[in-house]
C-alpha cells in the first residue's frame, strides 16, 4: 500500500447514492506504513468541474472511464477497507495531486518539499 494508488471501496451506510467509490490515498508514506488503523483518500468522480483542486486520471489507471480525483472532499478511511486494489497514479498524475491539494488546503506548494506533502 502506498501514496498515490487508487482502491475500490464498499461505502455502508454513506450518504453517498453509490455503493463503492474509487479512493486515491493521499496521506504520506510514513503514516501508511504506521500501526494507524485509518488513512486520507479523495474519492474519484466521472465528473470533472475544471477547478484547481482535481486533477484528470482515467484508463491509464486502470479505470472504466475518464474520471477526476476531487481533493476537496478528502476522507478519512480504515486500511481494512483498501483492499480492492486498482491501480496507481503515473508520477505526472502524482505532482499534479501534490498541487490539487495545496490548492484545496491553501498551502504555498513551491515552500514544501516532497517528504513534508
Amino acid at each position: 500500500m502506498k501514496r498515490g494508488d487508487l482502491y475500490i471501496v464498499r461505502k455502508p451506510g454513506s450518504c453517498d447514492p453509490r455503493k463503492q467509490r474509487v479512493f486515491v490515498i493521499v496521506s504520506r508514506q510514513t503514516l501508511i506504513d504506521s500501526r494507524f488503523s485509518s488513512l486520507i483518500c479523495a474519492p474519484v468522480y466521472s465528473q470533472h468541474d475544471g477547478l484547481s483542486t482535481q486533477i484528470c486520471i482515467g484508463v491509464e489507471e486502470d479505470l472504466n472511464k475518464e474520471s477526476s480525483v476531487h481533493c476537496d472532499e478528502l476522507v478519512t478511511l480504515p486500511k481494512s477497507a483498501l483492499t480492492r486494489y486498482v491501480g496507481s497514479l503515473s508520477s505526472s498524475e502524482f505532482q499534479a495531486l501534490d498541487r490539487a491539494l495545496a490548492a484545496a488546503l491553501v498551502l504555498e506548494f513551491a515552500a514544501l518539499s516532497s517528504d513534508e506533502v
